[in-house]
């Protein structure tokens, strides 16, 4: 018997894969630097810059502008308006994201893109067109000054800018898990004898829900630092309306980088904190929600049937 041979044309395979890899490789490493390279210039870069220009002076001065009365309270005017303008947009825009995917309601595809006009507009426009509605010499801001309602150069007026410019955040974190999630999931539960609420808090509830955790997230941090509609509205006036973002530019157009440093690292960190709860701890929890959901109605439709196979 012959032993086996191999043609020109099959010895030659592997020499042109060896030749092919090297230019592969080479255009990985190539990619892989433009992307730190990228990152490191926008991103990193400027947070060190940050972090040592106000941490010059020593951590006594640092703590000495952050604990300054003006900063400390533009720092909890700051939390506290955010986390209003969080928790309404959240709730909000879990409905609205509900609305949209589940019912077939009339202008559906404009009301889907109009959705996203907060992120198209400037937002220094934004805090134009809602300083015309509600400011003092409208119309609306007329009937609200006869209840004694302030709305802009107030906390109202932060809130509805806050609101405004991240609405879209929590509808467009929500939607997609719902469009994925489909009828199955909701026919099984049925199958298994729940109703609609309970299909609403047992079963889609618990699928969204790392959705509206990363809604609320990038709404509170978008919320912290905005600058564009608030500055209109608030006002800047000092221990009333005076937010964090509106003391940073007040403080470096006076020359005080370190006042304007240390509140700006105090709301990067926040954010930053933020952002990591929702890309490693959130990513965790999503996966299994399904089983969970299944084997926990699994079991009370076995204790069920074990209840009544006992008094029988």
């Amino acid at each position: 018997m012959k032993p086996l041979q191999l043609s020109p044309q099959a010895e030659r395979v592997p020499l042109a894969r060896a030749t092919t890899a090297p230019p592969m490789e080479l255009g990985k490493w190539a990619l892989g630097s433009m992307v730190t390279g990228y990152v490191l210039l926008l991103i990193i870069l400027p947070i060190g810059q940050l972090l040592l220009t106000t941490l010059e002076g020593g951590w006594q001065r640092f703590i000495a502008a952050l604990t300054q009365p003006h900063a400390w309270f533009a720092l909890q005017i700051t939390l506290g308006l955010a986390l209003i303008a969080a928790v309404i947009n959240t709730v909000t825009g879990t409905v609205c994201a509900y609305a949209l995917v589940r019912y077939p309601l009339p202008g559906k595809r404009v009301l889907n893109a109009l959705v996203d006009l907060p992120f198209a507009i400037p937002t220094a426009v934004s805090g134009l067109m809602l300083l015309m509605l509600y400011g003092p010499k409208s119309w609306l801001g007329k009937t609200f000054s006869l209840y004694g309602i302030e709305i802009v150069y107030a906390t109202p007026g932060i809130v509805l800018a806050m609101i405004f410019v991240t609405f879209p955040f929590t509808i467009r974190a929500v939607q997609p898990i719902l469009q994925e999630m489909g009828q199955e999931m909701i026919e099984a539960a049925r199958t298994m004898g729940a109703n609609r609420w309970q299909v609403l808090w047992h079963v889609e509830l618990p699928t969204i829900l790392p959705g509206i955790l990363a809604g609320f997230t990038l709404t509170f941090s978008r919320a912290l630092a905005e600058f564009g509609s608030v500055v209109m509205v608030a006002g800047n006036i000092p221990f009333k309306t005076q937010v964090a973002s509106v003391y940073i530019y007040g403080e470096v157009e006076n020359g005080d980088f370190v006042g304007a440093g240390a509140v700006s690292i105090v709301l990067l960190l926040i954010s930053f904190g933020l952002l990591l709860y929702q890309n490693f701890w959130m990513k965790r929890q999503r996966f299994g929600w399904w089983e969970r959901i299944l084997a926990r109605w699994t079991r009370r439709k076995e204790r069920a049937g074990e209840l009544e196979n006992w008094d029988i």
